[in-house]
Formats: structure tokens, sequence, C-alpha cells
């Protein structure tokens, strides 16, 4: 049995922005930090994230790698050069000059006191930088204590965590979502 009633669009049936229009398009209040991420898969797929939500950016700190790059250009799709990027030597640098900035700074991490994602209620008038860590060792401490925040996506499995490239994603929905729904 087939269905007739679904046809796949092509991609210029799309609708989608060119650079052009993409670095000229108002963004959505969120710059994602990456504090030591070490897979270039994952860069590529958080740009690639970030392109999709028209977030604000994306900052690459320590050990996270920077385009150009063969194998973050695999994922990212281009993205990288869409999507506005710095690099920082120390996470905590990126957060003292967002802070200053008027950003709510959130790391997304398992701790003490942690709101879960459900719970957590962003401001549409405020912004927003939201810190994802490394894939074993998560958000540093450091950074965590510089949080305003710090919020966790719930989980049921055996697994103690989510790849960071799908945590991105969840959060950056979930944000973009409830964002949308709140403005005035």
């Amino acid at each position: 049995m087939t269905n007739n009633k679904f046809r796949k669009l092509r991609n210029e049936e799309l609708g989608r922005k060119n650079i052009a229009e993409y670095q000229a398009a108002r963004k959505f209040p969120v710059i994602i930090i990456l504090d030591n991420v070490r897979s270039l898969n994952n860069i590529g797929s958080v740009f690639r994230t970030a392109d999709g939500f028209l977030a604000e950016g994306v900052y690459l700190c320590g050990i996270t790698a920077t385009p150009p790059h063969r194998e973050i250009r695999k994922t990212a799709l281009g993205a990288t050069e869409s999507v506005h990027w710095k690099y920082y030597e120390k996470t905590t640098d990126a957060v003292e000059e967002l802070r200053r900035e008027g950003y709510t700074i959130v790391a997304v991490e398992q701790a003490e006191n942690s709101i879960y994602l459900e719970q957590f209620r962003p401001d549409p008038k405020k912004c927003y930088a939201l810190i994802f860590g490394h894939e074993v060792n998560g958000v540093s401490q450091e950074v965590v204590d510089q949080s305003d925040y710090c919020i966790e996506i719930p989980q049921f499995g055996t697994k103690h965590s989510f790849n960071i490239s799908v945590s991105t994603g969840i959060v950056l929905w979930d944000f973009f979502i409830k964002m949308e729904q709140e403005k005035p």
C-alpha cells in the first residue's frame, strides 16, 4: 500500500536563506559555548544546529578545534560559513565577556541543584549563553561556578549522558519553543 499524501520536497522548494540572507537575518538570542569539545564531528554538528535555529554564534574554547577543518566541514555542511564564531583559549574568558554584554550564562550539566530542562523558563527578553562541555568530563567545574543556571536534560536509560550534538539540539529546540511562546 502506498501513501500518496506526502511528496518529499526538493532542496530548491525549501525556501532556505543564502549566506548573505542568513547573516542579515534577526538571530535567535543564544550563543553556544563549547567547553573543550574534542570531537570534530560534534563541533560540525553544533554549527549545523546553530544555523538551523539562527543562533547568534558559536564560541569555541580550549581544545575545541576551529574551522576550517575537513572533519568539521563534513558534518557542518557549510554552516561554518554562515554562523558567526569566535575562539577563546579559556572558556572562562568567553563567559566573562558575554556576562559583560548582558547574557545569562547557562551550563548544561548534571550538577547538584540543577534545574531539569522542562522546568526552566527562559525569558524571551534576555540573551543566553548555553555551555556544552567535553564528551567525557562535561562542563568544567570552574565554568559551572561562573554560571547563572545549571540545567539538566532528564534521562531514563542506562547511559550517563547524551552526545553533545544531541544535547545541543534538544536544548536549542526547547529554548526556541519556550521563548517564541512567551514573546509579547
